[in-house]
């Protein structure tokens, strides 16, 4: 009878239980990593299932990025052009076999092809300051861009990242050292190359961006600028141009964020530093940081007067660099873009909509940097032997429809 009993309550409870509504089935949730293929706990010996072929790895945020991806697991493939010691650093920021290395061209697509055969995600990093004999502005930022989408496109490529600039506009305003930002126009010209070959692209506009081997303060802190009167020219002296610099180890922290969210496809991120200052203050904290001071013999002064010498020394090596097809340490393009175009936002999201909330404030990482190339050599400071140079005056980021207001 007992069993019975336990046979009865057992068939009502399945009755009971088959009446109820099925349940729910939650939603399929997108992931950036392929879960079938991941394994470790997610550090630098792990595989976090993404296969990152990163071009323009050997510029100045390629090790950074690539520094910051391997750290995440993630198998990188690098594509180069130059001597492989150029690429050695490159090497020990990951697990073993976890970074592979391929010759390529950016005009030979079967090489470009070779490179992406087993990526699913790519991040676009090629970008230059200096046109050469083969690879113009255009041919860089636009051709160059446009293949790369394509490519990654036809070969099944799942993410495509592209690296801009802030400002980048195909019909930039006039300029004041040349007739109109080339870098500005042929970044412009390269999103919408991009967004036309790989519309889901996540497309990333830096602003002036500063670290090692930068082109900010390696740039102007240097005697190329410096001239031997100690005098140092700059765009209406500096007092009318606004930069928002940010460091470059957090655009390489926001780029392996957007890696790492598969929502961030088809936005523009706009990624600036925390502070806006004047060009004008941004120099003078550098120049003193670098020991250019009275008492070792310096007499700093910056000026927005006609300079003859300075731009002689320009346009000379400007054209040594065009008969030699080598970067040089001073370009008109360039100081168009750092000297005499403001750094503001359009609206974008920016570092707070990858969960980026600290960063790097250039009265500290700046000032180092500048430190480091002290115009004193053999001086070596010790704490207390100099009183600290007065910060940069400083306000919030800019955020504004167009820049015609500080014109």
């Amino acid at each position: 009878m007992l069993v019975a009993n336990r046979g009865v309550a057992l068939a009502q409870g399945v009755r009971a239980f088959a009446s109820q509504a099925t349940p729910a089935i939650p939603e399929k949730r997108e992931s950036s990593v392929n879960a079938s293929l991941r394994k470790g706990a997610g550090g630098r010996a792990s595989f976090s299932g993404n296969v990152v072929t990163v071009f323009g790895a050997s510029g100045f945020l390629g090790l950074p990025v690539v520094n910051r991806l391997a750290k995440n697991g993630n198998q990188i493939i690098i594509p180069y052009r130059q001597d492989p010691y150029y690429m050695r650093e490159l090497k020990v920021v990951g697990e073993l076999g976890q970074i592979l290395f391929f010759p390529f061209e950016l005009k030979d697509e079967a090489s470009i092809r070779k490179v992406l055969r087993y990526s699913n995600i790519v991040i676009n990093l090629v970008g230059t300051r200096v046109p050469t004999k083969n690879y113009s502005m255009e041919e860089t930022h636009v051709n160059g861009a446009r293949r790369l989408a394509r490519i990654s496109r036809e070969m099944g490529v799942d993410r495509f990242i592209h690296l801009s600039a802030l400002g980048a506009n195909p019909n930039p305003e006039k300029g004041f050292f040349v007739g109109a930002s080339e870098f500005l126009r042929t970044k412009g010209l390269g999103e919408n190359a991009v967004r036309d070959e790989f519309p889901s692209a996540t497309i990333v506009r830096p602003s002036l961006m500063y670290g090692e081997n930068d082109g900010f303060i390696q740039y102007y802190v240097s005697r190329w600028r410096k001239t031997p009167l100690d005098t140092v020219y700059l765009y209406k002296s500096g007092e009318q141009t606004i930069k928002m610099p940010v460091w470059g180890g957090d655009v390489a922290l926001g780029l392996e964020r957007i890696v790492r969210d598969v929502s961030t496809n088809g936005k523009t991120f706009e990624l600036v530093g925390p502070h806006a200052y004047q060009m004008s203050e941004l120099v003078d904290f550098m120049y003193k940081k670098a020991h250019c001071l009275p008492q070792f013999g310096f007499n700093y002064r910056r000026h927005g007067l006609p300079d003859p010498y300075f731009m002689a020394l320009t346009l000379a090596t400007e054209m040594w660099g065009k008969f030699f097809k080598c970067k040089v340490p001073l370009n008109r393009e360039w100081m168009q873009y750092v000297e005499a175009t403001n750094d503001v936002m359009t609206g974008c999201p920016g570092f707070d909509e990858l969960g980026v909330r600290k960063l790097g404030e250039f009265e500290m990482l700046g000032g180092q940097q500048a430190f480091y190339r002290s115009f004193y050599k053999y001086y070596e400071e010790q704490l207390g032997d100099l009183p600290a140079p007065p910060l940069p005056l400083r306000s919030p980021p800019l955020v504004k429809r167009s820049n015609a207001v500080f014109a």
